[in-house]
């Protein structure tokens, strides 16, 4: 079952954007470059109706920068899409972003027809630290903690250029399950939504096969493809003293042990998913959900046959 974390105050999110939309010229959307398919919001598709998109990876430098490439060439495939990765430490992203903006709508300009720009982006992606950086000062509150931003702001980064920045929101319902684990080992998803130790075992079960150095080095562990992802939580746990009584590993704290070192950028430059593979998961997660919707479509008629089978015997 996917994890799923879908807020009060991201209902008003949807609407705002989907009122604010209307007389937006590009809509920015930021990725996590660890995850960008499952960073990626597929009720913003519906609510941009077709408005240029300009897709900023952020956090590249804690992602693998083959896989960020990947991700980089499968975007800026796309009709209307431009995208680019940047770190939001950088000093100076305010010149990409706004020139990429205006390749987009080349026709939006000047004092008459400023250029008015709505990003977007999940919980805890980064938004408000790239703010901040695009202002050169705390323009609006940073924080490690998932859904910090709580209201719709205005900002200017040039004369005829108005930045409009929105809460993070999640999808309503999140069918991908792996986005699900994905989004919680990121930090987008609050933490009273799912199990670390849940969350911990299926990241390093992705991490074994695809990232076997960068665990070997982190936690000094020898032959890691030859662990479980079980296992490998149990001599992560021993290595770093996450014990209890009885000599008993810890597993919930090395569960948290992992799961910061995979946000922190302590286990190196890893990525989580690429563009085929989150494709696939994609599919699968469609094909299940169409199949749960047939499913409660049939019980939902067996209800309402019995209901009424039930009123003729009262009658």
């Amino acid at each position: 079952m996917a994890i799923q974390w879908f807020p009060g105050h991201m209902h008003l999110t949807r609407k705002a954007i989907g009122e604010r939309i209307k007389e937006i010229d590009v809509v920015i959307e930021m990725l996590d470059a660890r995850l960008p398919g499952s960073s990626a919001n597929p009720m913003l598709a519906e609510l941009i109706k077709g408005k240029p998109a300009l897709k900023i990876l952020s956090k590249q430098d804690l992602a693998d920068p083959a896989r960020t490439a990947q991700w980089l060439a499968h975007y800026n495939a796309m009709p209307g899409v431009s995208a680019l990765g940047l770190d939001t430490s950088m000093t100076s992203p305010a010149k990409a972003l706004i020139d990429a903006c205006r390749q987009l709508a080349p026709n939006r300009g000047g004092m008459i027809k400023p250029m008015r720009v709505l990003i977007c982006g999940i919980p805890n992606v980064g938004k408000s630290t790239l703010i901040n950086t695009l202002k050169g000062k705390r323009a609006a509150k940073t924080g490690d903690e998932a859904g910090v931003t709580k209201q719709e702001m205005r900002i200017a980064l040039a004369d005829d250029f108005y930045l409009y920045d929105t809460p993070g929101v999640l999808w309503p319902r999140i069918i991908v399950e792996q986005s699900g684990f994905n989004l919680a080992a990121s930090g987008a998803i609050g933490v009273n939504a799912f199990d670390e130790e849940v969350v911990a075992l299926e990241l390093l079960n992705y991490l074994i096969p695809h990232y076997p150095q960068a665990l070997t080095e982190r936690y000094k562990i020898a032959d890691v493809p030859s662990h479980t992802d079980e296992t490998l939580l149990e001599a992560i746990g021993r290595v770093r003293g996450a014990m209890q009584s009885g000599g008993r590993v810890n597993t919930t704290k090395a569960a948290h042990i992992v799961i910061h070192d995979f946000r922190s950028g302590a286990l190196g430059r890893v990525s989580i998913e690429t563009p085929a593979q989150f494709a696939q998961w994609l599919a699968e997660g469609k094909k299940a959900d169409a199949e749960r919707a047939v499913r409660k479509e049939a019980s939902d008629k067996g209800k309402k046959s019995g209901r009424k089978s039930a009123g003729k015997q009262a009658g």
